[in-house]
């Protein structure tokens, strides 16, 4: 499987949408272990745009803090599961926690009207 993951400073990024970076996480679910991981710069943000880009690279997986509802149907369109309200940390522990079905998620930060 491949998991995509909206990185800033090296870290999950609170704003999907202003993310500097994607860590594009290959796995083994079975095994839970890590294959490959990678930073690529994603492509200009316009509403559909990273779906499709990820959906071409193979992921079927994101996992973010927090997405709007828009965004999160496009992701589902695009046959990418989504994982909403992760907290803080560095891509390989997000999906170590993931694969061990030890995640912790929040409300999707999104759903706050005080959030920018």
């Amino acid at each position: 499987m491949k998991i995509a993951i909206p990185i800033v400073d090296g870290a999950l990024s609170a704003h999907f949408g202003r993310c500097e970076q994607f860590a594009i996480v290959e796995a083994d679910s079975e095994s839970k272990k890590i294959i490959k991981s990678e930073m690529l710069t994603p492509p200009a943000h316009e509403p559909g745009v990273l779906p499709t880009w990820l959906s071409q690279m193979g992921c079927n997986t994101i996992i973010t803090s927090g997405m709007g509802g828009r965004a999160i149907g496009m992701f589902r369109q695009s046959g990418i599961e989504v994982v909403i309200g992760a907290s803080n940390g560095k891509p390989e522990e997000i999906v170590m926690a993931y694969l061990k079905g030890e995640l912790t998620t929040d409300a999707n930060p999104c759903d706050d009207p005080g959030f920018h």
